[in-house]
């Protein structure tokens, strides 16, 4: 097979290989951007393989980086982006199931290509377009299938982020699984628990954006892999998310944990610890915290609680869309927000100051409890936002205090 016409991604690395192999080597587009390209997917990185080893790539180039050369990888920034070129390799056995103990480079296309996880990854492509398919990937492509390379068992095995990521490519592709390759997923489940939560987290959260992802979760359930994911979450609440799915899938990395732990079966002052189980961010974590108690109970949610999230309003409609919270209470949340007199405590015609200059309070507590009071009572439409109206009400506040 043959592609007559290149991609602009393809092209514009063209000269990459073209430098390698006038100096007597075999260069070739590989991996994902590959796979895409054939898929009509956009394309992002594009990787090159070679049987140049590390230290004769360095010496081809004149702006390289070493960006994981102990794996043979080397990053050449002599034409623009940077492109990251990795030597032939075969890899020993994986004691941590993560990377492997020892590589050892090759100058074999072929023994390169085996190693690799699944058929549809494991296709080269020469510069000028002809494909290099020794595993029969095109053919997985055509049906559909996520198949390993070779036996699965043994894929996974090595790496067992692998499972993962034939789940995350069924979600993003709506490829089945193959059925050996299904078996080894249940078969080697067990060892996800010996993967960085990191690496678990990032197959994930790619899962869950996928257009398919319900499908790839089924197959996740029905393998029972959901076991040996971090903060061992009840069946119940997996089949609820898989149902969401089916509907909507979250459309940005940032949508996915308020939403995924507004749909589970923890207390309020569970939902940090389960956080940190999966290693989030603290940004992830201020989300879920600001706005999994307001998806909870948004039938009653107050116009102070409200005001509490203003800045993650646009991220609270896109999970209340996701769990199918009914338009009307999404009209009625929206309404509360518009209507908000102000949306930050900086909004206030008064401060700590003011009240200070006016003899109204010393300082210390008080004072930041007569402005918290102060802010209530704006957000509630007890007062104005006015010098005058505010001042006047912190002097009630502070005369009800003393009696």
């Amino acid at each position: 097979m043959k592609i007559s016409t290149l991609p602009q991604e393809f092209m514009q690395a063209q000269p990459i290989l073209e430098h390698i192999e006038s100096a007597g080597f075999e260069a070739y587009f590989v991996g994902g951007a590959v796979r895409d390209m054939l898929l009509n997917k956009p394309i992002h990185d594009v990787d090159i393989a070679t049987s140049a080893f590390p230290e004769e790539i360095k010496a081809l180039f004149t702006k390289t980086v070493d960006t994981g050369i102990q794996h043979g990888t080397v990053m050449v920034l002599d034409h623009g982006d940077g492109y990251e070129i990795t030597t032939f390799r075969t890899e020993s056995t994986y004691t941590d199931f993560r990377r492997p103990d020892n590589v050892t480079f090759v100058r074999s296309l072929a023994e390169d290509l085996k190693r690799r996880d699944f058929t549809i990854n494991a296709i080269a492509m020469t510069k000028d377009g002809d494909i290099i398919d020794l595993f029969d990937g095109l053919t997985d492509m055509a049906q559909k299938r996520i198949r390993a390379v070779g036996d699965a068992e043994v894929r996974f095995n090595e790496d067992a982020l692998r499972i993962m990521r034939a789940l995350r490519f069924s979600a993003q592709l709506g490829f089945d699984i193959a059925p050996h390759t299904k078996a080894a997923l249940k078969q080697i489940g067990p060892n996800l628990e010996k993967i960085a939560v990191e690496r678990i987290r990032v197959e994930f959260e790619k899962l869950l954006m996928g257009q398919y992802a319900s499908n790839s979760l089924s197959v996740a359930i029905e393998a029972d892999l959901i076991r040996y994911l971090p903060g061992h979450i009840k069946k119940e609440d997996w089949l609820t998310i898989t149902a969401d799915l089916k509907r909507n899938q979250p459309q940005a990395r940032t949508v996915i944990w308020p939403y995924f732990l507004s749909r589970l079966s923890l207390r309020l002052n569970e939902l940090q610890l389960f956080m940190r189980s999966w290693k989030t961010s603290r940004e992830d974590m201020r989300a879920v915290l600001s706005i999994v108690p307001i998806v909870k109970h948004v039938q009653t949610v107050s116009v102070f609680e409200l005001y509490a999230i203003y800045d993650y309003q646009a991220l609270l409609f896109e999970v209340l869309t996701l769990v199918g919270t009914p338009l009307a209470t999404q009209q009625r949340v929206k309404q509360i927000f518009d209507a908000l007199p102000i949306t930050h405590n900086r909004d206030m015609c008064i401060s700590g100051g003011d009240l200070l200059a006016n003899n109204i309070v010393t300082p210390g507590p008080q004072m930041g409890r007569i402005l918290t009071q102060l802010e209530h009572a704006v957000i509630q439409r007890i007062i104005s936002n006015r010098p005058d109206s505010l001042l006047e009400y912190a002097k009630e506040l502070v005369d009800n205090e003393k009696n």
